[in-house]
């Protein structure tokens, strides 16, 4: 009989992710699964138990939780020769990645393809020694992001990370950085840079509308320092869709891409700060397979 590990975070999803899992295992059980579940309760538990899933022979684990808990079983599955097919149960307030890949927001409606719908390969990223599945970036404005609260992620949703972001503005702090890629080269002052795997950033799908789950390429953009009638202007092209189009904004596609910096730089790996420049990012392209309608 198959196997399938199903990881829970409790605390998302107004603290329903145990009813999910009831409905997990009986959606699992009338696909022909055996399964297992496990809840987590504290950062890293869902990696080590995704990677004991690869080492026991799973054929599918299951992430219910927000994009953190998803970005904790794929680093936990990266590495592994042998990797389950994953499946999202999304319980956050963005669920960037599950927008990308059109897995129902609804959790109800997510159950019902695990198992049952097809297999996507999509494309993970690794900033140095560390995987992700939507964005690395740097700057005050990751940095701010990356300390928004659950408390105004759940009242605001995704305009809690513009909000934040915005105020980094105010007093704006430029950094220094060399974004390198091949031979072309970039160095200057800049309030952003972000690297984006998938369209949807922070539940903003215009982000980055060109990219796609599994073109192999990093979607970077260098917002560089300018005054803020032009970052207004900045911030309508991006709810518009056209960041890429702005004269103080420069976009690029690549894979690998390095970055650089004289001061001592964090990142924003996937909404958490998880890293210092210098950074090299590479995608690992059609890396896992992940159950789609």
């Amino acid at each position: 009989m198959k196997k399938a590990m199903i990881i829970a975070n409790p605390s998302s999803g107004k603290e329903e992710a145990e009813i999910y899992v009831k409905r997990v295992e009986q959606q699992l059980k009338y696909s022909g699964y055996q399964t297992e579940a496990k809840l987590t309760t504290k950062e890293g538990d869902a990696a080590v138990w995704a990677a004991e899933a690869c080492a026991c022979g799973y054929e599918t684990v299951i992430s219910i939780g927000g994009d953190g808990t998803v970005n904790e079983v794929v680093n936990g599955l990266a590495e592994k020769e042998q990797r389950p097919s994953l499946g999202i149960v999304p319980l956050g307030t963005v669920n960037d990645f599950a927008r990308a890949l059109n897995v129902p927001l609804e959790p109800e409606e997510a159950i019902t393809i695990i198992g049952q719908g097809r297999l996507q390969k999509a494309d993970i990223g690794k900033a140095n020694d560390r995987y992700f599945l939507n964005i690395t970036a740097l700057g005050d404005m990751a940095e701010s992001t990356a300390e928004v609260s659950a408390e105004q992620k759940t009242a605001l949703g995704s305009f809690a990370y513009f909000l934040e972001g915005a105020k980094t503005l105010v007093h704006k702090h430029p950094i220094e950085i060399t974004v390198g890629s091949g031979e072309q080269e970039w160095t200057g002052k800049a309030l952003l840079f972000l690297a984006a795997l998938t369209n949807s950033v922070g539940g903003f799908e215009r982000m980055a509308p060109n990219a796609e789950v599994d073109d192999g390429k990093l979607h970077c953009f260098i917002i560089k320092d300018t005054s803020l009638p032009r970052l207004v202007r900045i911030a309508t092209n991006l709810l518009k869709g056209d960041l890429k189009e702005d004269p103080d904004v420069l976009y690029f596609r690549a894979n690998p891409v390095k970055i650089s910096s004289k001061e001592p730089l964090k990142a924003n790996i996937d909404g958490d700060i998880g890293g210092e420049a210098p950074l090299t990012l590479q995608v690992l392209r059609k890396h896992i397979d992940v159950w789609v309608p």
